[in-house]
């Protein structure tokens, strides 16, 4: 499965409690026990958006997701290689 990362206009999220937030995790779990071929791995809140890290089959899966959660994918971009610190050791001068 490939990685994505998806972009999600939600006004308000950044201010929603643990049991609203807890909500929409419900929500989305839901819809993603309904779809073969679509994993979340996590999300970060920031402000009025959503920053959510899926792996997926292909991108049509997510906007289905997104169609079946209610959760907009505003955009949604394949993670094409994850470096970090160490990625500096692996590769050569």
């Amino acid at each position: 499965m490939k990685r994505y990362v998806i972009e999600r206009d939600l006004p308000g999220v950044g201010g929603m409690s643990n049991t609203d937030l807890g909500g929409a995790a419900k929500t989305s779990n839901a819809a993603l026990d309904e779809i073969p071929g679509v994993q979340w791995e996590h999300s970060y809140v920031a402000g009025d958006k959503t920053f959510c890290i899926y792996l997926a089959e292909s991108e049509e899966r997510i906007q289905e997701h997104a169609a079946k959660s209610g959760f907009p994918a505003n955009v949604v971009t394949e993670v094409l290689t994850i470096i970090d610190p160490t990625t500096e050791l692996y590769c050569s001068a």
